[in-house]
């Protein structure tokens, strides 16, 4: 299994950036995909992530309204679009794929994408 993250960038605070996870490899059955952040010197911790079975969605509060995630099962790939993006949201973003029973727990999932920077300063 092999996951790709990509769309990371230098932004301005209010500024937008999707973010792309292809998936390959991979043919299980139920799983979720997920991203997360790392910021420098912090903890990695869950943004959001999308079910296969049904699409479900979930968010961190602190983006909730910001950020969708969303999926194309023809490309493999999942996005996550950012909007309104903060100074506070400056961090490493990983996709991650798993089968967890706590979705925005980053022990719950398996496999990890390289990461990808963002940055949102002015």
């Amino acid at each position: 299994v092999q996951l790709q993250a990509s769309g990371g960038g230098l932004v301005q605070p209010g500024d937008s950036l999707r973010l792309s996870c292809v998936v390959s490899g991979f043919t299980s059955g139920a799983h979720a995909i997920g991203w997360f952040r790392q910021a420098p010197g912090k903890k990695r911790e869950g943004v959001s992530y999308i079910k296969s079975s049904d699409g479900t969605t979930d968010y961190m509060n602190s983006v909730k309204g910001r950020f969708t995630i969303s999926r194309d099962n023809a490309k493999n790939t999942v996005y996550l679009q950012m909007n309104s993006l903060k100074a506070e949201d400056t961090a490493v973003y990983f996709c991650a794929v798993g089968w967890p029973s706590i979705p925005l727990l980053d022990a719950e999932y398996d496999y990890w994408g390289q990461g990808t920077l963002v940055t949102v300063s002015s």
